[in-house]
């Protein structure tokens, strides 16, 4: 129950190994196995889930007639939807939701967020770098005050009886200087979505309007950036991590021809489509329903939505996102369900619309377009397979270094030692390099390593997201968090020496252009290299070299 699956090869061998045999072994081993997480790591998750759902319950009964336990009535009263939204960003901000946990990497301690952001001298990733007084590589008194205002201006709003403006201005604007000081901050309360909401919730007359934008808007574009060729590996890569899918049968038909051919098969790719069908016909049904009044329509869409959210939730994605989900679920009900005689087109407030045209609208294309501009978080191209990503390879024991970062995470290992034997540990960790490998992007770094390092048995393969997870204290898949600015704040204080420590960054494959940009750097030298490569090349090649 606590020990994770071990991979069927010698994990301590597996170390010493090259690069091909380590990226063919690994990844065979993730087609049947996933992860390989002990029961015991989503057990963690399913008390989360009810740590949100009671925190949220218990907010709702400072208004009366909420937050009781015996009736769900209460929870399509619009107070409580407010109070979700609010509970949820202050959930998010805190760390204990996406990127909280085990299942990313975080086993002691299992959370980041506050611990760091609380916390002076630990590492942050400003708007503005090396702007004078807010343009710093580590935190000060400043940035911990401004986030500190965010947590209290939430409770505030979340204790409150009837927020309303006077409640919900303070956490919008605390957390727009929260976020110039530290974009991470701002990433971590899933803004595009909640900070969104609240601004709605502020300043529409119709505030129930603007929330169907919002959440029309997250649908239509987490399909829409689903619409290229990289969905497909994710697919593979999430079905085979599914706990709920524990025929060996059933995860070897997602590829060709298992073990030798890992790349996805027509049952991949028609699932695949199947759920683009699936997130983009959530929300066009559900407007039609509302513009047409049709119950039937909406209960079509109600069902389609709780179908997609549900099957998301039970692949237990890496990075958890399953407050989120739920969440989404209750909004569904609650904005179209309980409210279908309004539409998005009685929001009634020109400057609202005006701010939801931008980031409802304007930055998802934008950041689809120029993924290397905008978060994939705000360019809501949630899970599409098609991001920006970072692998940091230390030579030796050049790891050591990061210990004079300030940070609350230790190395993973040392993490994992607390718990499992080394042989144990390194089984486990072996795996998160096939999970990148895996996906379609993750083809280019068997060009790209042999570029980077030289002798690859001497360096310690290290995904970014592992990184910023534990330099800056949260990470949900946002590959600019572990880019080059994180690169050279941690060079600043870390001092590596010439091919100590060797990054390969790649970014997300643009709307309409058929090649990913990847750069290689040295620490203490800099860029080395970059260029772009073909993605339909990478469509052919297996996840590890064949040559």
């Amino acid at each position: 129950m606590f020990l994770p699956k071990a991979p069927p090869y010698d994990a301590l061998a597996w170390a010493k190994m090259s690069f091909a045999d380590r990226a063919r072994l690994s990844c065979q081993a993730w087609a049947v196995q996933g992860y390989g997480s002990p029961l015991g790591a989503y057990i963690v998750y399913v008390l989360k889930i009810a740590l949100y759902i009671a925190g949220w319950i218990y907010f709702c009964s400072f208004s009366p007639g909420l937050g009781t336990w015996g009736t769900v009535t209460w929870w399509f009263v619009p107070v409580a939807f407010q109070k979700a939204i609010v509970w949820s960003l202050l959930f998010e901000v805190l760390g204990l939701g996406c990127g909280s946990g085990p299942l990313t990497g975080r086993y002691f301690p299992p959370i980041g967020g506050f611990l760091y952001f609380l916390r002076p001298k630990t590492t942050k990733m400003p708007l503005f770098e090396g702007a004078p007084i807010i343009g710093g590589k580590t935190r000060g008194i400043l940035e911990i005050v401004a986030y500190a205002s965010v947590l209290v201006y939430s409770v505030l709003c979340l204790i409150h009886p009837a927020p309303g403006f006077e409640q919900f201005l303070p956490i919008i604007i605390s957390l727009v200087i929260a976020g110039i000081l530290d974009k991470t901050v701002f990433l971590a309360a899933r803004a595009e979505h909640y900070w969104v909401t609240i601004v709605v919730f502020a300043f529409a007359q119709n505030w129930i309007a603007g929330a169907m934008i919002v959440q029309l808007s997250i649908w239509l574009f987490a399909g829409f950036s689903k619409l290229n060729s990289h969905f497909p590996s994710v697919v593979c890569v999430m079905a085979s991590n599914s706990p709920f899918t524990p025929f060996a049968w059933f995860r070897k038909a997602m590829y060709k021809n298992y073990p030798e051919d890992l790349r996805p098969s027509s049952t991949a790719v028609a699932k695949a489509n199947m759920g683009i069908v699936l997130e983009m016909g959530t929300p066009i049904v559900l407007f039609t329903a509302i513009m047409t009044g049709s119950q039937t329509v909406l209960y079509l869409g109600l069902g389609m939505m709780v179908f997609l959210h549900s099957y998301i939730t039970s692949n237990f994605p890496m990075g958890v996102p399953i407050e989120w989900n739920f969440l989404v679920v209750y909004s569904g009900f609650f904005l179209f369900g309980a409210n279908p005689t309004i539409t998005p087109f009685q929001l009634e407030s020109a400057p609202v619309a005006a701010f939801l045209f931008v980031f409802s609208l304007a930055l998802p294309l934008i950041g689809n377009i120029r993924p290397d501009w905008i978060s994939f978080l705000l360019a809501m191209r949630y899970y599409a397979g098609n991001w920006a990503v970072s692998v940091w390879m230390f030579k030796e024991d050049s790891y050591k270094k990061l210990e004079k970062l300030t940070k609350t995470s230790g190395w993973l290992y040392d993490q994992l030692d607390m718990f499992y034997e080394r042989k144990v540990s390194v089984g486990l960790v072996s795996k998160v390099m096939a999970f990148r490998l895996m996906h379609l992007h993750g083809k280019a770094f068997q060009k790209l390593v042999p570029k980077a390092v030289k002798n690859f048995e001497k360096y310690e393969w290290v995904e970014g997201e592992l990184i910023a997870g534990m330099v800056v204290g949260w990470n949900f898949g946002e590959g600019h968090l572990h880019s080059e600015q994180l690169l050279r704040s941690v060079q600043a204080q870390c001092g590596f020496k010439d091919e100590e420590l060797r990054c390969i960054f790649i970014e997300g494959q643009p709307l309409g252009k058929s090649t990913i940009h990847y750069r290689i750097h040295d620490a203490e030298k800099g860029l080395l290299e970059d260029g772009k490569i073909e993605v339909a090349d990478l469509k052919e090649l297996q996840p590890w070299p064949t040559k």
